[in-house]
């Protein structure tokens, strides 16, 4: 095993760099990957597996620290081919996983901009081969959506500006079932501030997971905060979105073949004169 191996291989203008104690072997097979992905193959989720969860909590130095705020951060590297790129997202994955989801929504949603985040650096990197891969293989397609390597716990304000989003995506987070580490849980009252910062009036927070008890935690957190306002089935009935986050995930799918329960959870940001008449705030109009 390598020490600390520093690898480089650069595709469709971005660099891979692996900073781990990872294996020759690992090193080796990522190089092939990069090659295959700008050939349009997908990438093989065997090379890239990692540790099903990490303390999102604790300090990493593994990833580049987002710039001082939003305006800083170059999105027109992400979606080189819109020319409204540099705009950044207005769909945030929060969490992606393997990227069921924000490839997903990418041909239903061909005029949003999509951004997975995803705090590991195996899974983030397949996640961007694929894409590289989606876009080879489909001319034209999948230039809206991209993958972010972060953690959104601690720096979703460095990368959105104040109701950038108009839909935000929270798809079988870690449950963190022990009562000490409830506060590592992704839906808590404080970041639901900064989600309520970052979603626009009228945007959308999608919720799902397989474990009942923390459905009813997100739930009862997010009914409870003032700026969000569930939705009912009726309302989303034909959510195109939510059909999505229900079946394309791969965690959905693997709860699917098991045979289990997905319990998802559908909120509404509200107008900000609404939630000053409901609760009386003294309000400072030029914050």
């Amino acid at each position: 095993m390598a020490d600390r191996v520093d690898s480089s291989a650069s595709t469709s203008g971005r660099t891979l760099v692996v900073r781990q104690n990872y294996g020759e072997a690992f090193l080796r097979e990522a190089k092939e990957q990069i090659e295959r992905a700008e050939d349009g193959v997908l990438p093989q989720k065997r090379v890239f597996r990692a540790r099903a969860h990490v303390n999102p909590l604790s300090h990493n130095n593994m990833f580049d620290y987002p710039s001082a705020g939003p305006s800083a951060y170059d999105w027109k590297k992400h979606y080189p081919e819109d020319p409204e790129g540099h705009l950044g997202p207005d769909f945030a994955d929060v969490g992606c996983g393997f990227g069921g989801l924000s490839v997903g929504l990418a041909p239903l949603f061909p005029k949003n901009r999509i951004a997975g985040f995803e705090i590991r650096d195996k899974v983030a990197e397949y996640v961007r081969l694929r894409i590289v891969a989606l876009r080879k293989e489909n001319p034209g397609a999948y230039q809206n959506v991209t993958v972010v390597r972060s953690n959104t716990m601690k720096y979703l304000v460095n990368f959105f500006r104040k109701g950038q989003l108009s839909k935000m995506f929270i798809c079988f987070p870690d449950p963190h079932f022990k009562t000490k580490n409830h506060r590592r849980r992704i839906i808590t009252p404080a970041l639901l501030d900064e989600y309520a910062y970052a979603i626009r009036p009228g945007g959308i927070l999608y919720t799902i997971t397989d474990v009942k008890e923390l459905h009813e935690w997100m739930d009862r957190h997010s009914r409870e905060h003032p700026f969000f306002e569930k939705m009912s089935d009726e309302e989303l009935k034909n959510d195109a979105a939510l059909k999505v986050v229900i079946n394309d995930t791969e965690e959905g799918k693997k709860v699917a073949r098991n045979k289990g329960d997905k319990f998802a959870a559908v909120f509404r940001r509200l107008p900000d004169e609404v939630v000053r008449a409901a609760w009386k705030w003294t309000w400072d109009e030029s914050a």
